[in-house]
């Protein structure tokens, strides 16, 4: 892989950054940073980014120009992605972008690409997840919802869980069981579905920080058309499997966690008072900062070997594992010391005071307001992609043999 530095490469962070300045309103930065502790941005400001992205053609960064993503390479993904996150911009739903777009590109018809990925692109399909049930989340293999053949459709029933964005998505991607006579994996179908079909039914799951983020997903007899499933029935396994490849490695958690880590640097060294000395000049402190700088950096480059498999058309293979394993706990980490630096000031339970809208002013700088919702929202980030557990297991199969 060569990350060598070139006159293009300037030239083109110069394009980023003109392009920013000019689309990326104060106002835009202002609710992005409102938002920035929750798992997902706030809908509407995700989707008029989206709107603003699609319509320069930069929605998709990692897809393949022929099906509308933007061909850059390697280093301008990684170059974009540092100037959104220094900018500041809205964060974009990942889940038809990232996990089900690329999905359809590698494993896909020509007819399911022709119709959905425009849709995705454009924002007018919002896409939800069906992967986790109660009791088959880490063990993706013991699910249980059932998908049965009837003429041309499936009759699905079961329910999914943690399902993020369900409730504004209109479609949903999901593994079903059609099949019980083989090992658990082989009986596994990819489906395609829309989310107003009969039977759906939607029931929020509000997360420890107040938030609405998650659902839980109910099917009863369900008719699903069997020409939205993705690969052949029982190969789902498969096509799960390069799915999470996309959802478990990218190119932004290096980037997002320096940034992070620049915000909490810039807090720590505030001082209440004049006298008062400040945090970062606890050596304690500033030594575990120091650590996370340094994991930070070696998941940055760790994503560069995964992308850079990517644009060679190879299998990223174990790398993609490692990037989750290392990006969640270093996320969790740094979300701790970011509630050790808002001390006093991360108590007040700042999403309801948002919510009902007290008749006084912000508790405390806005970077403590951020400090505890993201704490607590962050608990979830080594388990939700697949466990750091099951991570390391998938590893010491696939690296040690184990």
């Amino acid at each position: 892989m060569d990350m060598a530095h070139a006159k293009e490469d300037d030239l083109f962070r110069e394009e980023v950054r003109d392009f920013l300045a000019e689309k990326l309103t104060d106002d835009l930065k202002r609710r992005a940073r409102a938002a920035g502790w929750r798992t997902f941005t706030d809908h509407d400001l995700a989707m008029e980014w989206q709107s603003i992205l699609h319509s320069r053609g930069w929605v998709a960064p990692a897809w393949p120009k022929e099906f509308g993503g933007t061909g850059w390479s390697v280093m301008e993904r990684f170059i974009y992605q540092q100037e959104c996150l220094a900018a500041g911009t809205p964060r974009l739903y990942p889940q038809g972008l990232m996990m089900l777009g690329p999905t359809l590109i590698g494993h896909g018809t020509d007819e399911q690409r022709s119709e959905i990925l425009p849709r995705i692109l454009s924002g007018d399909d919002l896409w939800c997840q069906g992967y986790s049930e109660p009791g088959s989340g880490s063990d993706l293999a013991s699910l249980q919802t059932k998908a049965v053949k009837d003429g041309d459709d499936y009759i699905v029933n079961g329910t999914k869980i943690w399902t993020s964005t369900a409730h504004y998505a209109n479609r949903m991607f999901a593994l079903v069981r059609t099949s019980t006579e083989d090992r658990p994996q082989k009986g596994i179908t990819f489906i395609m579905l829309d989310m107003d079909l009969p039977g759906i039914k939607v029931d929020p799951i509000i997360n420890m920080a107040g938030e609405h983020e998650f659902n839980q997903v109910f099917f009863t007899d369900v008719r699903v058309p069997q020409a939205g499933r993705v690969g052949p029935e029982g190969q789902g396994w498969t096509v799960a499997k390069y799915l999470l490849e996309f959802e478990r490695g990218s190119l932004s958690a290096g980037a997002s966690l320096a940034n992070a880590l620049t915000k909490l640097k810039l807090f720590a060294s505030e001082r209440e008072r004049d006298d008062a000395p400040a945090l970062i000049d606890d050596g304690g402190f500033r030594t575990r900062l120091s650590e996370l700088e340094v994991t930070a950096d070696t998941i940055a480059m760790t994503e560069k070997i995964v992308l850079s498999s990517l644009s060679a058309n190879q299998n990223p293979g174990s790398a993609a594992n490692v990037s989750k394993i290392l990006s969640s706990e270093t996320q969790q980490r740094i979300q701790e010391l970011a509630v050790e630096a808002a001390g006093y000031y991360g108590v007040p339970n700042h999403v309801v005071l948002e919510e009902f809208g007290p008749n006084f002013g912000p508790v405390g700088p806005a970077f403590a307001r951020n400090a505890a919702p993201g704490y607590l929202t962050g608990r979830m980030s080594t388990i939700a992609g697949g466990t750091g557990e099951v991570q390391r297991n998938i590893l010491a199969k696939m690296e040690l043999g184990l």
